[in-house]
């Protein structure tokens, strides 16, 4: 036939729907029923043989980030069989399709782009909006969850403008492996504001605004017309803010909490799951919660938002408001934060200090030290999210266990070149007395014959389970009472009173991790007055509303 003449033959649709293909698993009579007779090898596959072959194709890429664009196209295809291999093997891919692995595809984004994923909403083109969403052909009741992120603060790379929606469909992929959050249910979206990293700007292979980041009166403009659009087209959906800049993140969950149905893990979660840690250490320390000295080390927006979630638990446990915000002290790159200094954010001012509080104190070169301040005040707690590596030195160590008897030590910063502390060294310089938990992964330390276990603050314990709560519950509002009954939940899958035992449940089953912190969530919301939905049986409630990555019959149709 002559090339006038030739015909590319079309694809069956439902090969090229990763939401109803099954690849080689159809039958012959789903085969012949969809017009896929002829377009798959003979042999029939069950999903947990497809899941076998996916995991060690998987295993044979060279690096972690070739596994990750691997899986990804995996999700592309085929959504049951991707989630089927997470799910087996969620502890060992978390930090493949999730941080930090999600770092370097992120990066490399636009270098690799393949096909789009999710929804991406141009500042240059605002008025787009719902034409966008009307692209999915969904209607009102049909989502539950939406993750956003404007990018400008990705982990710990920092600006990686429209390359940033992948961050939000990692984050999806978590929730639906370890909470069964209905993939079909969920929309990953970039907020494109621009950029202000030169190379990717510079670039001619980048797919995002060519400008530098829409600031001031039209940003905030771009965000409320955004939370207006998604709640009013989803009214059911949870907004998921992630990875928004400080200055941003904070302001908007302040100014729009009360008026639509968000969260901000880097802020909530990141609080909600240092005070899971928390409260398994107070079951160890014997020091009341409303007792806790607290000091922070790295005022940032995450540092700050878990001081907010341990001062209401100080509250919630018996301390007035005033008392528990004076058991807070904020410490960062200019020392001490004290209310004469001025430039202080509006939201460090609650937790900054009288200067005649500490008019005798030791001066470096006009600032208080983290030493002199740990050494003044012998705080319970000591929190690091600093990134400063190596912040917390020895002297910094001894002087917390010279001021209690057990100390709660916990360098939450990430990755391991941007620790405060490594937990080997804080067990050994404690003699042991240190309550450890960080925001890395670390293998158990040996100390004077006995092994400690070091749980990971990992967000992914808290954030799906809260997630699923707050879904099943129908919640208007994720209320610190849900924060909290989150928190404590997680903290109640552990027994942390043996020598050494870890502060933290592990990653390993995150599925029943998170039914059991949703049924907490469920009841919070409907003690907080929040839930619009309330189940006879709670707890059967959050497992069928569970999605399970198996082929249901009639899914192929």
């Amino acid at each position: 036939m002559s090339q006038s003449h030739a015909r590319t033959p079309a694809t069956p649709s439902v090969l090229v729907d990763p939401l109803r293909n099954r690849g080689v698993a159809f039958t012959p009579e789903e085969r012949d029923a969809l017009g896929l007779t002829g377009r798959l090898p003979s042999g029939v596959l069950t999903l947990e043989r497809q899941a076998q072959r996916a995991y060690e194709q998987m295993q044979l890429q060279p690096s972690d980030l070739a596994k990750n664009v691997y899986l990804e196209q995996v999700h592309d295809r085929n959504e049951t069989l991707y989630f089927k291999v997470l799910a087996d093997h969620l502890a060992e891919l978390l930090p493949i399709v999730y941080d930090p692995t999600v770092g370097e595809a992120i990066e490399n984004y636009s270098h690799e782009y393949r096909r789009p994923r999710g929804i991406f909403l141009s500042i240059d083109r605002p008025d787009d909006m719902e034409k966008a969403f009307a692209t999915l052909e969904l209607g009102p009741e049909d989502v539950d969850l939406i993750v956003c992120t404007d990018a400008e603060e990705i982990l710990g790379i920092g600006d990686w403008g429209v390359g940033g929606i992948q961050i939000s469909v990692g984050k999806l992929a978590v929730y639906t492996a370890a909470a069964g959050i209905d993939p079909r249910r969920v929309i990953a979206v970039s907020l494109d504001v621009g950029t202000d990293r030169p190379s990717l700007r510079d670039d001619p292979l980048y797919l995002g605004n060519r400008h530098p980041r829409v600031r001031g009166a039209d940003y905030d403009a771009f965000i409320e017309k955004y939370l207006e659009t998604a709640s009013s087209t989803f009214p059911d959906a949870l907004l998921h803010f992630e990875d928004f800049g400080p200055s941003n993140a904070r302001r908007i969950l302040e100014q729009y909490g009360g008026r639509y149905r968000i969260f901000n893990d880097d802020m909530q979660g990141t609080g909600a799951i240092t005070l899971a840690a928390a409260l398994s250490a107070v079951k160890v320390s014997g020091v009341r919660m409303r007792d806790q000295k607290l000091v922070v080390f790295g005022a940032g927006t995450a540092g700050v938002g878990i001081a907010d979630q341990l001062r209401d638990a100080m509250i919630r446990d018996g301390a007035g408001p005033e008392q528990a915000a004076a058991q807070v002290w904020l410490v960062d790159k200019q020392g001490l934060l004290t209310r004469d200094m001025t430039d202080l954010r509006d939201f460090q001012q609650t937790y900054a200090r009288d200067p005649a509080e500490i008019a005798d104190w030791t001066r470096d070169d006009g600032a208080i030290s983290l030493l002199e301040t740990v050494r003044r005040v012998k705080p319970t707690i000591l929190l690091g999210t600093s990134t400063a590596h190596g912040a917390f030195t020895r002297e910094v160590v001894e002087a917390m266990s010279g001021g209690t008897e057990r100390p709660i030590i916990f360098p939450i910063s990430n990755p391991t070149s941007r620790i405060e502390a490594m937990p080997a060294d804080v067990i050994a310089w404690s003699r042991g007395k240190a309550l450890v938990a960080t925001g890395i992964p670390v293998a158990p330390v040996e100390h004077d014959g006995v092994t400690y276990q070091i749980g990971q603050a990992n967000n992914a314990l808290l954030y799906p389970g809260l997630g699923l709560g707050t879904i099943v519950s129908g919640a208007s509002q994720v209320t610190p009472g849900m924060l909290l009954a989150a928190a404590q939940a997680v903290a109640d899958q552990v027994d942390p009173s043996g020598p050494g035992a870890s502060l933290l449940p592990p990653v390993d089953d995150l599925r029943e991790s998170s039914a059991i912190t949703a049924t907490a969530v469920v009841k919070a919301a409907l003690d907080d007055g929040v839930a619009t939905s309330k189940p006879v049986d709670t707890a059967q409630a959050v497992r069928d509303a569970m999605w399970q990555p198996v082929y249901t019959d009639g899914a192929a149709a």
